[in-house]
């Protein structure tokens, strides 16, 4: 169990104001897509810019490239 939490602890992502470790954070991006593909087959657009908010946001903290959503208007 040590180990696990001490590994847990190395894995923290680049930002120290966040508290969420590295496979938190893909485990996060991971749903948050999910939702916004459910919220685009139901045609829910305020959903959907919920969640295209949330993946950019999580996006930039992992430092990965930054997902546009040009039906949102969000680039």
């Amino acid at each position: 169990m040590t180990a696990i939490m001490s590994l847990h602890q190395e894995t923290q992502t680049q930002h120290p104001e966040n508290s969420f470790t590295t496979g938190q954070s893909w485990g996060a991006l991971r749903k948050s897509w999910k939702g916004y593909r459910i919220a685009k087959v139901h045609g829910d657009d305020a959903k959907m810019r919920e969640y295209a908010t949330k993946i950019r946001k999580i996006q930039t903290e992992l430092g990965i490239s930054v997902a546009s959503f040009p039906q949102l208007d969000i680039v």
